[in-house]
């Protein structure tokens, strides 16, 4: 017996590429409410006072100076102060660094310093047979890098 025509096959429509599942949004961070911002910023600048207040004993008369390095320590930023010859600038770096609490160190520019001077440099231990880190003065909390005009470029950068 023949076999009966099959019957007609639709043409296959095309598949298109499945398309990359888009990422998962990121969590949203959970806002503060505006009394529990309130209460924070309080806090924050009670100890800002504070801190001004304990500076303002050793140094008189830059309360305006001493406000813009509170505001720049508090922003994590870098400071460059700039004015003449005996106005203060490392007692204030030293005063701010033990009203916070801070390790302090100062570094004095000079022609000859290198850049190993200020970062550190492995030293070799004989008995040990090994090289050990001996960091620099950069590793602090608060750095007074004094003169850095004097200082080859190499140095500087």
């Amino acid at each position: 017996m023949p076999a009966a025509p099959a019957a007609p096959v639709a043409p296959a429509a095309p598949v298109a590429p499945a398309a990359p599942a888009a990422p998962a949004a990121p969590a949203q961070p959970k806002h503060q409410s505006t009394p529990e911002v309130r209460e924070r910023l309080s806090a924050v600048g009670a100890i800002a006072q504070a801190i001004s207040a304990e500076v303002q004993k050793v140094i008189i008369g830059k309360s305006h100076v001493i406000d813009n390095v509170l505001i720049n320590i508090l922003s994590n930023g870098n400071l460059l102060f700039e004015d003449y010859p005996g106005l203060a600038k490392t007692l204030m770096t030293n005063t701010f660094a033990d009203a916070l609490g801070c390790d302090f160190k100062r570094v004095q520019f000079t022609p000859d310093l290198l850049p190993a001077d200020i970062t550190g440099t492995n030293i070799y231990d004989a008995k040990k047979g090994e090289f050990t880190f001996k960091p620099g003065p950069l590793f602090c909390n608060l750095l007074l890098a004094d003169e850095i005009n004097r200082a080859p470029p190499k140095t500087q950068a």
